[in-house]
């Protein structure tokens, strides 16, 4: 039992022992509190000053070129057409048999795009060919007359017969008087007549067949004959037309807008179904005569005339402008959507244009602005969202910078700016709410 107490009893020796080294661990405490205290402080000091994420946009110029001097009047957006888009379609029902060219390719006039199969229309040409020539060799006959050995020949028909009737006239003379002598009977009289009669109407006929021989064929023959050959020339060019047709053509300079048909389809010029014949062959444009189509708003449609001059922009190259000119407006307003369709032909465009393009275009006023005053400035759209309490923000250098601006009128793309840009700027569109004027900013990527 002593041995058991002894064991259980505090040896306070050993205890102011083990309490010597107990420093080093709250001095390690107090370094990870420390480390800690540090982070969560650098922490907290970049989230206050971390930068906000803004999207932005670069102002634009929107309307006025090198050497124009004219206002801005209206701004409207709407889409590049060609004037004149040809779907080219066949004159003739056939099945294809080439095809030499394909979308985009620039054809010039006269080139050949789709050979449809000519064997049925190419044996009808030959049909109307050997006819017209058969005709024309009777014509060639009947003008040149008979020949000489035919004329020969007639004539000594003739001759023949005239002998043959003069024996004739001799044997009945004879039989006459021996048959009143009682020598012969009145039956060899009644035969001997009977052939001098028939031989007399033999050398009738041989003469006449002799002086037509001689005249040539009739006048009235030959007139018709020559209409016969006029109505085959008829034929054969209508023949030909249609194995010409078979062979279809660029009417005009352009470029393959579509290629509507293959190697073996059909083409008809009648009915067209979804999946049956095909009722044009190739869609084509002349690229160098495009327009804008805009829908104008009948509150500015007043603004506007014919022969009104403008700006042309696309969204697609925005530093690229274009001349144009309102050269057609529509004589029917839409009812719906409360506009008038009007067309801006493109002065001298290029290939850069192509039709179904967003386009902007800048209309300019006529007027002429005084000597003595500042040239016009650009017209400068921007963003409706970017705008707010007349103010926009751009970034400067990392920083948003709060700028005042004086705003014009609403437009279909936004809102127009009177002053406070110029162009070229980095705009902050949908600024934040809390976005203050000096912050710190970073543009969304994308």
């Amino acid at each position: 039992m002593d041995a058991e107490l002894k064991s259980l009893r505090i040896d306070r020796n050993k205890k102011r022992q083990d309490s010597g080294p107990r420093w080093a661990t709250w001095w390690i405490l107090i370094g990870i509190v420390t480390l800690l205290l540090f982070g969560a402080g650098r922490f907290a000091y970049e989230r206050l000053n971390a930068a906000t994420e803004v999207e932005t946009v670069r102002v634009h110029a929107a309307g006025i070129g090198a050497g124009n001097t004219g206002d801005v009047i209206l701004n409207a957006t709407g889409y590049i057409v060609a004037a004149h888009t040809i779907e080219l379609a066949s004159k003739v029902v056939g099945k294809v048999a080439w095809i030499g060219v394909d979308k985009g390719d620039k054809v010039k006039r006269g080139q050949v795009l789709v050979r449809l199969e000519d064997d049925e229309y190419r044996a009808q040409v030959e049909q109307a060919k050997g006819q017209l020539a058969n005709l024309e060799a009777k014509l060639a006959e009947q003008l040149n007359g008979s020949r000489p050995e035919e004329i020969a020949k007639a004539k000594a028909d003739v001759e023949q017969a005239r002998a043959d009737l003069t024996d004739a006239k001799v044997t009945l003379d004879r039989t006459r008087e021996l048959v009143k002598e009682g020598v012969l009977s009145k039956q060899t009289l009644d035969d001997a007549q009977s052939k001098y009669d028939g031989q007399m109407a033999r050398v009738d006929s041989l003469q006449k067949a002799y002086d037509l021989v001689k005249i040539g064929t009739r006048k009235e023959e030959i007139d018709a004959t020559r209409g016969q050959i006029e109505q085959t020339k008829g034929q054969l060019a209508y023949a030909q037309t249609f194995e010409d047709n078979t062979v279809i053509r660029a009417p005009v300079d352009g470029t393959i807008l579509d290629r509507n048909v293959e190697q073996g389809e059909f083409v008809t010029t009648g009915f067209v179904g979804d999946k049956g014949a095909k009722g044009y062959v190739v869609s084509m444009a002349n690229l160098h005569d495009l327009k804008v189509e805009l829908d104008i708003n009948q509150n500015d449609f007043a603004k506007l005339h014919m022969g009104q001059k403008g700006i042309v922009t696309t969204d697609a190259f925005p530093d690229r402008k274009y001349k144009g000119v309102i050269d057609e407006i529509s004589p029917e307003a839409n009812r719906q959507k409360a506009t008038v369709q009007v067309k801006v032909k493109v002065i001298d465009p290029d290939d850069y244009l192509r039709p179904e393009m967003n386009a902007s275009v800048a209309f300019i006023s006529d007027k002429q602005p005084d000597a003595k005053n500042e040239p016009s400035k650009p017209s400068i759209v921007v963003p409706a969202s970017a705008v707010r309490e007349n103010a926009v923000f751009v970034v400067v250098d990392g920083k948003a910078v709060r700028r005042a601006v004086k705003t014009g009128g609403a437009l279909a793309q936004g809102v127009r700016i009177e002053n406070g840009l110029i162009g070229g700027e980095d705009l902050v569109v949908n600024p934040p709410a809390d976005l203050k004027d000096g912050e710190r900013v970073r543009v969304k990527k994308g």
